[in-house]
């Protein structure tokens, strides 16, 4: 029996995209965090929020590192694992991944030396511009990855035309190539999931950020270290949390109705709702495609017809209006999208009595509560990839999902045996892989990867551990130079003259005060020695 091509690249896939997604949404909730904490030292000058801006910044820099390494590998698998799907989403995918670098790379990799290595080199002014931009820049690529993946699930602003090879169309099997072609970029920008999933997803990033600096302040808060400095960085994370985890149950409303309305399917397997009707909204279970029910699940009566229509009586379709080989699996579906359902959930409740305690002045005596806030960082990065893993695996079995049609009032049309009617535009995943390819080959990167990934989550690790062990540096007001600033602190990198140490101006175990007082000393000799010298040259001049 041979392996499965197409299982077998679907699997790498997910490996590699599931390990890259852990550290994008951590970076763009953690940059928003660092333009706050800069700004409010703008805004007050207290030394605190230039010591914690510092802090967060070393262990964003670290995690922004592995998901540039790790987001690389995502571009070459395109063409090694899915020739057939780049073919036909090229034009598509590929300007929007051009916009991307565009916008989204040289803002980032314009401005993130300064963040990182210029805070002794450049005002606080110019920093703070530097890490807006470098935020702005994580947010931007959010933006072009998710017009990218949207056009995928809700495609929009394209033409379907043939492959042409030396002017004629391409034929495979008797069968001309089709791919699709940019026809409204306007359109598929602004494609009918794009808005909703990009807040969406966020709104996610922003979470994960929180509750990673709330869990860290949390430790520090159990161990009796840093007090100031963590009792702020997390009364300011517990805001962004609070807002952060309301936001994703309102944004995730209106991804749930646009879901039904663009990708009924996917609503259906997200939902376990097997029979079309009424649909009650089950809180967990295990669905039975065979029994047409959802067993050993609370429910609420008509929850899912009032979520989608406002109405607990309307019907919603369920998945016997789809050809079983148009249905996407259930049961990977459900469970993923309903266990990002459940943390989304614990993390309202959670924020909400923290934010109580907070009010009353009790919260940094609740021990219990702050424990409990060191591990919850981990249902963050789970939340995100299941949510993930929902809402592609709920495509399924389309890399680009065709749409629906519907008649005039649009509502679906349905064939003479009562499944739903799609436009002929789609691309199955199975069409998507090189034909070439071999099972072994992809069983062989695999696990290379795997081995690779294993090593660089090690290392992540091992560097956050070092630094959160290590914990913030105070910064006394006023030890800013910005003397050759922009200059030296981007250059000396570029050129790699100098270590990460050095480029900050900081010898190993220096303090700020005492590198700029003998950074004057060292300027005061230089210019001393240029004045003696011209007075030699003065002397032996002939008259």
């Amino acid at each position: 029996m041979g392996l499965d091509v197409v299982l077998l690249s679907r699997l790498q896939f997910a490996l590699t995209i599931m390990f890259h997604y852990l550290f994008p949404p951590l970076t763009i909730g953690m940059g928003a965090v660092l333009v706050y904490l800069e700004a409010q030292f703008l805004r007050t000058r207290e030394a605190i929020y230039e010591t914690a801006a510092r802090f967060w910044t070393s262990l964003f820099a670290v995690s922004f590192a592995v998901g540039v390494a790790t987001g690389i590998v995502m571009e070459f698998q395109f063409g090694t694992n899915w020739a057939g799907y780049s073919r036909y989403v090229g034009d598509v995918f590929g300007s929007a991944l051009a916009a991307e670098g565009i916008f989204a790379f040289f803002l980032e990799s314009g401005f993130l030396a300064i963040l990182v290595f210029g805070w002794d080199r450049v005002g606080p002014r110019f920093h703070f511009v530097a890490t807006l931009l470098v935020a702005l820049g994580s947010v931007f690529s959010a933006v072009w990855i998710i017009v990218a993946n949207s056009w995928q699930q809700t495609p929009a602003g394209h033409a379907i035309v043939p492959v042409l090879r030396d002017g004629v169309p391409w034929l495979v099997d008797g069968r001309p190539m089709m791919r699709a072609e940019v026809v409204d970029f306007l359109a598929v920008l602004l494609n009918p999931s794009t808005v909703n999933r990009l807040v969406h997803t966020l709104i996610g990033a922003y979470a994960l950020g929180s509750f990673f600096i709330l869990s860290i302040s949390a430790w520090y808060l159990l161990r009796g270290r840093h007090e100031d400095f963590a009792r702020r960085s997390f009364t300011g994370a517990l805001l962004f949390a609070t807002l952060a985890s309301i936001g994703l149950l309102v944004s995730g409303d209106f991804n749930g109705r646009m879901v039904a309305r663009e990708q009924p399917a996917k609503l259906a397997a997200f939902e376990g709702h097997l029979r079309t009707g009424p649909a009650d909204l089950s809180l967990f279970g295990w669905p039975d495609e065979e029994a047409g029910t959802v067993r050993f699940a609370p429910a609420i009566p008509g929850g899912l017809s009032f979520l989608v229509y406002r109405d607990f009586d309307a019907p919603v379709m369920g998945l016997d209006r789809f050809r079983r080989e148009d249905r996407p699996p259930v049961l990977l579906s459900y469970a993923s999208f309903h266990l990002m359902i459940l943390l989304g959930f614990f993390f309202i409740a959670l924020t909400l009595l923290a934010s109580f305690f907070r009010l009353r002045g009790t919260l940094f005596r609740k021990r219990w509560l702050l424990a409990i806030f060191v591990f919850t960082v981990i249902g963050p990065f789970i939340a995100n990839e299941v949510g993930w893993c929902a809402a592609e695996v709920g495509r399924q079995p389309w890399v680009v999902h065709p749409r629906v049609q519907r008649d005039a009032s649009g509502a679906p049309m349905l064939d003479a045996e009562g499944f739903v009617l799609y436009v002929q535009e789609g691309l199955r995943t199975a069409q998507g892989v090189s034909e070439n390819l071999k099972g072994s080959e992809v069983l062989a990167s695999i696990c290379g990867f795997g081995v690779i990934y294993l090593l660089l989550f090690a290392v992540w690790l091992v560097v956050l551990n070092h630094k959160i062990q290590a914990g913030p540096r105070p910064v006394a007001a006023g030890t800013r130079t910005t003397a050759r600033g922009v200059r030296e602190a981007a250059a000396g990198r570029t050129l790699h003259e100098r270590s990460m140490t050095e480029a900050k101006g900081l010898p190993a175990g220096e303090p700020p005060a005492a590198a700029a007082a003998e950074e004057e000393e060292e300027e005061e000799e230089e210019e001393q020695e240029d004045r003696d010298e011209e007075r030699r040259g003065a002397r032996e001049e002939p008259r």
